[in-house]
């Protein structure tokens, strides 16, 4: 039997995920990458669109079975619904991915009030990852395979504890920092049956990165040890590496990818 990190890797062949917030960015990208290591993926849109049925191709043509969840989270979402379907698909779901999150930066959602937008964003980010977490790991529990065979990934922000100026820190810090907190409260409560971990991304050049200003870009770039922006691929590579049992012994942490954050304060 053969040992070692790729080995560890292997392991993923066959399992089932859930990736919310599916159809671009991060979350398309962890589908992916999933699919990739030979995962049977569910991947997550509020409502029909030609994005996430792209991603839904993507995946099939590599090889494994793929099916979409639509659900509105803002919108009286069922919750109970969407863990039944997700669960119903293969009779299990060894690792749940909450990466749904709102976006106030670009669109119409930007010109909202502040308040609002924190109001968004408690839904959409924060509402969702707990309200899924508690229902997905309690199903976890009831059909485990072992200590730490089932995995729940968090999305948070690397500079939620130090923090960043602007409307757009307090709101990212107020939120993503609830859902750091957060991952680690459920990963005792769900222990040893499953491991609970949160990426924090730094700045990765999504939609917005791909049409912000100079100023902004400038900014990535410089906070970076790295010197360059992250890509959703290098977010979607820690979410494969901690679903594997490769990391069979990490749970309750909280994990930057943010190229090393060079705090210019100082």
């Amino acid at each position: 039997m053969s040992s070692g990190p790729q080995a560890s890797i292997n392991s993923l062949t066959g399992k089932t995920a859930m990736v919310t917030g599916s159809s671009s960015g991060i979350g398309r990208a962890i589908a992916i990458s999933l699919a990739k290591q030979g995962v049977n993926t569910l991947i997550h849109c509020r409502r029909e669109s030609e994005k996430i049925r792209k991603v839904e191709a993507e995946i099939l043509n590599l090889g494994v079975d793929c099916q979409i969840i639509f659900q509105d989270f803002l919108e009286s979402p069922d919750w109970d619904a969407m863990i039944s379907k997700a669960w119903d698909w293969k009779g299990s779901v060894d690792f749940w991915i909450n990466n749904a999150g709102g976006d106030v930066l670009t669109g119409n959602p930007a010109e909202q009030t502040l308040e609002d937008k924190l109001k968004f964003l408690w839904q959409v980010d924060v509402n969702s990852t707990l309200m899924l977490s508690r229902r997905a790991g309690k199903k976890m529990r009831e059909k485990s395979n072992g200590a730490g065979q089932s995995v729940i990934l968090n999305m948070g922000w690397d500079q939620a504890a130090q923090g960043m100026e602007g409307d757009s820190g307090e709101l990212f810090a107020t939120t993503k920092g609830a859902i750091m907190a957060m991952t680690k409260s459920l990963a005792q409560s769900l222990s040893p049956e499953v491991r609970v971990n949160c990426i924090a991304p730094g700045w990765i050049k999504t939609e917005w990165g791909e049409q912000t200003s100079d100023y902004w870009s400038n900014r990535a770039t410089q906070d970076s040890l790295m010197h360059r922006w992250g890509t959703p691929d290098d977010v979607a590579a820690v979410a494969v590496f901690l679903c594997s049992s490769a990391a069979s012994f990490v749970s309750g942490q909280i994990f930057p990818v943010n190229g090393g954050f060079k705090n210019h304060s100082q």
